[in-house]
């Protein structure tokens, strides 16, 4: 994938335009646009946007699913807790929320050291919050914070035995 100073180079490179010219088309200063083509200055794609339609182009964004790579014990926990999240519901929080006080206590007891301390004290306010949309975030993100939260997770014993091993053996396939 082009960066977006890469981006800019070759649409200023298709149609001839030069720093100086593409500054006084478009009112950006020189030495911005030679920050932006050198990767040394933050161009937005607001910005490259606007610089592109100086030159006759539109910037298209085009989105697509990537699947991440996660180790295996990060794919086990994501996939424990995303089945975890379909029991999810007011009534079983309501039930859960005990147990979840309970083995954040008996993790606090146990941990040291950040991020975990401060993921604890994030598990923490979610629960007490009863900030179900933020457990399920964090229950279901593929995003690192989700991951190092899902690390110290007040989860435990939620799941029945045969509802894990279930979910276990598809994480193995």
């Amino acid at each position: 994938m082009s960066s977006r100073g890469d981006v800019l180079r070759e649409v200023m490179r298709e149609t001839g335009t030069t720093q100086s010219e593409l500054s006084r088309i478009s009112g950006v200063r020189q030495p911005s646009i030679s920050q932006y083509l050198s990767g040394r200055g933050h161009l937005s794609d607001r910005m490259l946007d606007r610089l592109l339609s100086c030159m006759g182009y539109h910037l298209e964004i085009v989105r697509r699913p990537v699947r991440p790579e996660l180790g295996r014990s990060p794919e086990r926990s994501w996939r424990l807790h995303r089945r975890l999240a379909t029991h999810l519901m007011p009534e079983t929080f309501d039930q859960w929320r005990p147990i979840m006080l309970r083995n954040l206590q008996h993790l606090r007891d146990g941990v040291r050291g950040q991020p975990h301390l401060r993921n604890l004290d994030r598990w923490q306010r979610l629960i007490h919050d009863g900030d179900l949309p933020g457990l399920r975030q964090v229950m279901t993100g593929l995003d690192p914070d989700s991951v190092q939260m899902r690390e110290v997770s007040p989860m435990r014993g939620l799941l029945s035995q045969q509802e894990r091993s279930e979910v276990l053996g598809l994480a193995s396939r």
